[in-house]
């Protein structure tokens, strides 16, 4: 049996387009396996890291993540102020992810191992995301200083 006309268009398509993303891929820094050996990079993953941490401890956008773990409970004390403090919801596993969502160390462990596994991985999906965090985490880090140095 002979080729198929299409086959040696779509072989070549393909490689075509594998040689615009890995040239793309490369002019980021990305090469697979090889993706955090620049100062730079371990700079984006640590920025990634901050914010993706934050974002899943602190920030309101995410409270439905924690909701299912978390319960803030506001008690008044004996001099009329009232204090607001979290207690955790449920048993075992329930509450080791209530653990892991209440401490800033431990989800910022895991959220590192996400991103450096991503981008070892897959460099092609993890690049932007990894690029987009950095970027909102160095803007974060640039206004809680510019508001204490305004304050």
């Amino acid at each position: 049996m002979g080729k198929r006309p299409y086959e040696d268009e779509f072989a070549r398509r393909y490689m075509k387009e594998k040689g615009k993303r890995d040239f793309l891929l490369r002019s980021w820094g990305v090469e697979r396996g090889r993706n955090v050996d620049s100062p730079f990079s371990f700079v984006l993953l640590c920025l990634a890291s901050f914010r993706l941490t934050r974002l899943i401890v602190y920030d309101t956008i995410t409270n439905w993540l924690r909701q299912p773990f978390h319960e803030w409970v506001e008690e008044e004390l004996p001099d009329g102020r009232k204090e607001v403090f979290l207690v955790l919801k449920g048993n075992g596993v329930r509450r080791w992810f209530g653990e892991l969502l209440s401490c800033y160390w431990c989800t910022g462990i895991w959220c590192a191992a996400f991103c450096y596994a991503g981008i070892t991985l897959w460099p092609g999906v993890f690049q932007p995301l990894i690029v987009l965090l950095a970027i909102a985490g160095g803007a974060a880090i640039i206004e809680t200083v510019v508001g204490k140095w305004l304050s």
